[in-house]
């Protein structure tokens, strides 16, 4: 895929933009970056839309400032924010997220919801659905989280042994660990990766934020889960529908996480129908 540097808030970003209709924004999440979607960007711009997609700060071929704080979600969101600008795109944006990108996406259509006509969800549900609803069962999914935490320990830990634990956790997609280690093991990396998990995982960021963790979002949402995702539970993207209630949520029988890699065609039909469905509903 043909990219190009864009500079936003100080910051270097890598970023996908072709096509000519009507834009897609594409979000990425952890520990990948814009190449997550290179399965599912042909069928996009065979469909007639301009695809637009980037690494996001810390990842892929974009800028990995120092320090947490600047990892925080509303400095994310600004960057998004950014690029839409950069990019000169005027017209209201489909968005389409994954994993931490998704968490990215809650945020922006609760703050900046003008920007976007609709928002797709890969695997990740309300903010405040996630925290309430998870229950034992994300707590579990989510062990790798907590870990994550510890600053220093994390990065010797999951990268010890020839990153043994790290293949452990990632064991569900192996083809696409070879193309995450050579970016984490870049000098920092790894760190920048983590750096997302500690900057917004913080109870106290989230108390001085409560509007945009409680807010109810009034956007046409469609949420895909796998069935089978060993990171994320169905019951906090059901619960969604309390704070969207727009929300449209497909199970995907038998599907892991990493969707758009593993079930690229069937991903894109149903985004596709789920289009053709907004036109004549909203």
């Amino acid at each position: 895929m043909q990219t190009k540097i864009i500079k936003v808030n100080q910051l270097n970003f890598n970023v996908f933009d072709q096509g000519s209709g009507e834009p897609i924004l594409l979000l990425h999440g952890f520990p990948d970056s814009l190449q997550v979607w290179r399965k599912l960007i042909p069928r996009l711009l065979g469909a007639g839309y301009r695809v637009i997609a980037y690494d996001q700060r810390g990842f892929g071929q974009t800028d990995a400032p120092l320090g947490v704080t600047n990892y925080r979600s509303r400095q994310i969101v600004s960057d998004l924010v950014g690029i839409l600008q950069a990019l000169q795109v005027t017209q209201k944006v489909k968005l389409i997220a994954h994993d931490w990108g998704a968490n990215i996406g809650w945020r922006a259509i609760l703050t900046q919801p003008e920007l976007f006509s609709s928002y797709v969800t890969l695997g990740v549900g309300h903010p405040r659905a996630f925290a309430q609803a998870g229950g034992f069962e994300q707590l579990r999914k989510s062990w790798y989280a907590l870990s994550f935490l510890f600053t220093g320990s994390a990065e010797r830990l999951f990268s010890c042994h020839d990153w043994a634990l790290f293949r452990k956790l990632t064991k569900y997609n192996p083809e696409a660990t070879a193309h995450w280690l050579p970016d984490l093991q870049r000098p920092g990396r790894f760190t920048a990766a983590l750096n997302w998990y500690r900057a917004n995982l913080n109870p106290y960021y989230w108390e001085k934020h409560p509007a945009v963790q409680n807010a109810t979002v009034s956007l046409p949402v469609l949420g895909i889960i796998g069935e089978q995702d060993p990171y994320l539970s169905y019951a906090q993207m059901q619960h969604s529908v309390y704070y969207a209630p727009n929300l449209t949520i497909i199970a995907v029988i038998g599907a892991g996480h990493w969707l758009q890699l593993e079930n690229t065609e069937l991903v894109f039909q149903k985004i596709r129908t789920y289009y053709q469905q907004l036109v004549t509903t909203f």
